[in-house]
């Protein structure tokens, strides 16, 4: 941004409104970065551009970016909640945490129509109807869908709205197999529909005890009154109910609403998982978790606050329990118990359990979250593995290899003069180098610079170990020279009995020519191909390896050889003085009397007098 640019941005921000609100950054093209929202807009804009405020590289980046601000001013902390929430959803933006899977959670929608429906959905439309969810699975909705249709002989088919007969509310002759069966609600009066809609509205919201309560009162006034069908039909009703409220686990003692949350983290995968647990009379009647991706720098609370105003703009008042429990303190409470009190009508405390009963459900949630982040984890993982590179698919196109190369294993050497001649080997795993498998060589049985030989020698050594130890064999082996290398790997894999097991080729330097055995001209693979910037990282990581390697070997023969130049010092003193001291640099500025304390009094003259003549 040009200093002009930077200016009208600062005069911008010194005149936002001290009001409630949202504010959105956006970059010189229009696009949304952030959007957040404040007590006080301008106090919190402008502790973006502060020096003082601590800011890691993600929100720095972004900070870089802003071009533009836009705010919205809102009544409250909690319209700004909600208009924040809607506004993400909508932009979507790219500094905002965001979820990792975008589908939509089913739910079971009750509609607002005189004859209300039950279906399942994943759309959640503000018109009235009464959402109940998210489930964490559709196996899970499933199965309450089944419970009610037990229970009550209630239709819970998505039908859709054509479907449905005006003048009844309900799915016409044929179009719900549940009703062709005889199995559900059909054409049932008003009074006794409407009586039903209210009982599985209160199972859904988990007040099993009071629904058992009126079921038992209704069954005993129809036996009473010889309503015997009836009071059958009752019974059936309230066995169905008992046994989905027995399979609901007892958390707590007290019969309270409460609603628990938790967030765990995994640096790895760079992503977390907040959980809910929703306690309906003392009872849990459901669990929901959600990854967030998108976290780099923020604190826990900063990520439990996001999951947490994310699930609850989302849902309708009778989704609001007595108690919200947090497995951190957020950042900004007051917006949130603003907003459940609005839409409660009374106050929903939020607090951080410390001992108790209550200390155990936090910790319960978080154990989930760290289970759920950790198959999220072995996903990726498995993911990971299966996923084959480009470079790797394109690599087996150029060469005509019979499989694909993922694991490559590639061969350097490296000497001066024919001193100190040394090999490397490196391994590569779908196109990533593999550092833990990667092996060094010392050259045992060549005499002066025969790379060929020496090549011949590292290979043989290589697979005889991978044959008699059974270690896995590359896909690919590559040579670093042209056709005189290769022959000598390939006269070597075939001494070994080894040749045929896996590929091999040599990578000439001068033009990147690939040769192959048995083939008299080389291949040539385009320049900008993926496959060739393998090939080519391969042989140089295999230089670097050989390289340092041979470096440190050199070095360590050349400063021995400086020690052994002293008058009295053998191969045993000159490796006792460098596990000392650590270097001759170090062996030089040593005192008289540090050097007589480990070599003597005579012996430690001599080598002090031979650095300080």
């Amino acid at each position: 941004m040009s200093n002009e640019g930077q200016v009208q941005l600062s005069e911008k921000v010194a005149n936002l409104p001290t009001s409630p609100g949202v504010y959105i950054y956006r970059d010189s093209s229009g696009t949304e970065l952030y959007v957040g929202k404040a007590k006080k807009l301008r106090n919190r804009v402008r502790s973006y551009f502060q020096d003082s405020r601590p800011q890691d590289g993600r929100i720095k980046t972004m900070v870089s970016k802003i071009d533009d601000i836009e705010v919205v001013v809102t009544d409250s902390e909690a319209e700004a909640l909600i208009l924040e929430n809607n506004l993400i959803k909508q932009y979507q933006p790219r500094y905002n945490i965001m979820y990792r899977d975008d589908k939509s959670y089913p739910y079971i929608c009750i509609t607002d129509d005189s004859k209300p429906r039950v279906f399942p959905t994943r759309t959640v439309v503000k018109d009235g109807s009464k959402y109940y969810g998210p489930y964490d699975s559709v196996g899970a909705m499933k199965r309450m869908l089944e419970t009610i249709r037990k229970a009550f002989g209630l239709c819970t088919c998505a039908v859709s709205q054509k479907n449905i007969d005006k003048t009844k509310g309900v799915p016409k002759w044929h179009s719900c197999f549940d009703d062709y069966l005889q199995n559900c609600s059909g054409d049932w009066d008003d009074e006794v529909y409407q009586a039903t809609i209210h009982k599985v509205d209160r199972m859904l919201n988990g007040q099993t005890d009071q629904l058992i309560r009126e079921l038992k009162d209704e069954m005993q006034i129809a036996s009473d009154a010889l309503e015997f069908e009836q009071a059958a039909q009752l019974r059936d009703s309230l066995e169905a109910v008992k046994r989905y409220s027995q399979k609901m686990k007892m958390v707590v003692s007290k019969k309270v609403d409460r609603d628990v949350f938790a967030i765990g983290k995994n640096e790895e995968i760079g992503e977390a998982c907040g959980v809910l647990f929703k306690i309906r009379e003392g009872k849990m009647i459901g669990k929901f978790h959600r990854f967030l991706k998108n976290i780099e720098g923020l604190t826990m609370g900063e990520m439990l606050q996001s999951f947490v105003e994310d699930y609850y703009t989302g849902q309708y008042t009778a989704a609001i329990p007595d108690e919200v429990y947090l497995s951190h303190e957020m950042q900004e409470v007051e917006p949130l118990e603003q907003y459940l009190h609005q839409e409660r009508g009374k106050i929903v405390p939020v607090h951080v359990p410390q001992i108790g009963e209550k200390k155990q459900l936090i910790k319960m949630a978080l154990a989930n979250a760290k289970l759920h982040l950790n198959e999220r984890a072995l996903e990726k993982e498995k993911a990971e593995r299966n996923r084959i590179p480009h470079a790797v698919k394109e690599l087996k196109e150029h060469l005509k290899l019979d499989r694909l190369p993922r694991r490559i294993e590639c061969f350097d050497n490296s000497n001066l003069q024919g001193t100190d001649p040394v090999a490397s080997m490196v391994c590569f795993v779908d196109a990533k180098p593999r550092k833990s498998e990667y092996k060094r060589f010392n050259i045992k049985t060549v005499e002066g610079p025969d790379d060929f030989a020496s090549m011949k020698e590292v290979l043989t050594r290589r697979y005889s170990r991978v044959q008699k130890e059974g270690q896995h064999i590359p896909d690919l082996i590559i040579v670093d020279g042209g056709k005189g290398q290769l022959s000598s790997a390939v006269e070597a894999l075939k001494e070994i009995d080894f040749y045929g097991e896996c590929e091999i080729i040599g990578l000439a330097k001068r033009l990147e020519e690939v040769f192959l055995p048995g083939m008299s001209d080389p291949i040539m693979i385009p320049k900008k191909s993926s496959a060739l910037k393998l090939l080519q990282q391969a042989r140089d990581e295999a230089h670097r390896f050989a390289i340092t390697f041979h470096r440190k070997k050199r070095s360590k023969r050349t400063v021995k050889t400086e020690l052994l130049d002293i008058d009295g010092v053998g191969e045993k003193t000159a490796q006792k003085l460098l596990m000392e001291f650590g270097s001759v640099k170090k062996i030089k500025k040593a005192k008289k009397e540090e050097l007589q304390f480990n070599l003597g009094k005579v012996l430690g003259e001599k080598v002090y007098n031979y650095f300080h003549k």
